[in-house]
């Protein structure tokens, strides 16, 4: 018989890219595709000495907890948002398992079928895969290096009465890219002129390789300091990319409102998530100092990067430019004109380097000649293979353009 799929099932497509990243297991292969932090930034022996304390405090870690999460660690987390500059309570807040269940809880209370979302132009994909399970309508707003261009915004918001504005930016996935504080304040102040609410995505956001010299506070930061009432502003993030992704704890800051439809939402999911992570996290955070953590793992990704690129310029690629991220995780490669990005994918691959495709990040049309390019997980001893290998791809895609243009003549 055939399986009676539900809607949901039907509407949530495979991940791209996931799906690209079955090729860089292979034997040999270079990966600068995932979005994954440095092993060795993962601080293992206090996360070790934090579950030994955990274990030596009794069993209550392993029985059931509250949906909303570990009181103590929820205190943590806001205490570290206070220092940040943004209202933070522990009982408008909602542990969640990653920053992407956040965004999954969020949709699953918020949207109905045919229901609209704005998004950045391009913008993480797993988002615009939830929305789409959803049956959410994802529509891309314009952006430069800058953020969302107010009047694309404003001519979004009111096209198409969207029910979220779904944005990343602080070093966002995939571009890199940080919103100025101008940008912010726009976004904010439209949104709530429209009565639309943000989700705010911020799991790059402590990896700032200059913080001195970067004015970026988080658009729910503004918000409060703008307006009075409920924030208009639903913050989310995540330890993964400071701690460790498999520790799989991120949050939900928001109006109480919000946190408890969210709570219900996760109760029919997970009923909470691990309450032996959580004590763990917390017993980190009470000795472990994550602020020099973030400092150091920062300072070592922003080498990794300055070496990436050097190699690559070193190659002089003509017609071939990227930009050079303040922080985060990514670079996001411009190719010449005809030059497509599925297709230098392809030739990475025969030469055993992984970079990805840039069009599954577009909610519309895509930009065929973009690609990503992950700077913190490959070992910097293999940065210079891997730009020998792109070079090799580049020039094999060089030869093809020109045996294709030969045989059209």
């Amino acid at each position: 018989m055939s399986t009676p799929w539900s809607k949901m099932a039907q509407n949530t497509p495979s991940s791209v890219v996931r799906d690209m990243l079955q090729a860089a297991q292979a034997p040999g292969m270079i990966s600068l595709a995932g979005g994954l932090p440095a092993q060795t930034s993962f601080p293992l022996e206090a996360i070790r000495a934090a579950y030994e304390k955990v274990f030596m405090s009794g069993s209550a870690a392993l029985q059931y907890a509250e949906t909303e999460g570990y009181r103590p660690l929820r205190v943590k987390i806001a205490e570290r948002l206070e220092a940040k500059g943004l209202p933070a309570s522990p009982d408008h807040m909602l542990l969640t398992t990653g920053s992407q269940q956040s965004i999954d809880l969020v949709c699953r209370i918020l949207l109905d079928p045919g229901d609209s979302v704005l998004v950045e132009s391009p913008t993480y994909l797993a988002a615009l895969q939830v929305i789409q399970s959803y049956q959410g309508v994802s529509h891309g707003v314009a952006c430069d290096d800058h953020g969302m261009l107010p009047e694309s915004l404003e001519e979004q918001l009111q096209l198409h009465l969207p029910k979220l504005v779904y944005i990343n930016p602080t070093f966002s996935n995939p571009t890199g890219k940080v919103w100025s504080r101008e940008r912010r304040q726009q976004a904010v102040d439209l949104c709530r002129k429209y009565g639309v609410l943000i989700l705010e995505d911020d799991p790059y956001g402590e990896i700032r390789f200059n913080p001195e010299q970067l004015d970026a506070p988080a658009l729910a930061a503004l918000d409060a300091a703008s307006y009075e009432g409920p924030s208009n502003v639903i913050y989310t993030s995540t330890f993964s990319k400071t701690v460790a992704p498999g520790l799989r704890t991120g949050w939900i800051l928001a109006a109480p409102d919000i946190v408890k439809i969210a709570a219900r939402a996760k109760q029919g999911a997970d009923l909470h998530s691990s309450s032996i992570d959580q004590r763990a996290l917390h017993a980190l955070l009470e000795t472990f100092d994550l602020d020099a953590h973030i400092r150091h793992i920062s300072q070592d990704y922003e080498q990794r990067m300055r070496t990436l690129t050097e190699l690559m310029a070193r190659k002089s690629w003509e017609g071939i430019t990227w930009n050079s991220p303040q922080g985060g995780m990514f670079l996001w490669l411009t190719l010449p004109e005809g030059m497509l990005a599925s297709n230098l994918f392809t030739y990475g691959i025969q030469e055993k380097v992984c970079i990805v495709p840039g069009d599954s990040f577009y909610a519309g049309t895509p930009e065929l000649n973009r690609m990503r390019i992950n700077f913190t997980h490959t070992d910097p001893e293999l940065l210079p293979e891997a730009v020998e290998r792109m070079d090799r791809a580049i020039q094999r895609w060089h030869a093809s353009s020109q045996s294709d243009h030969v045989v059209t003549m």
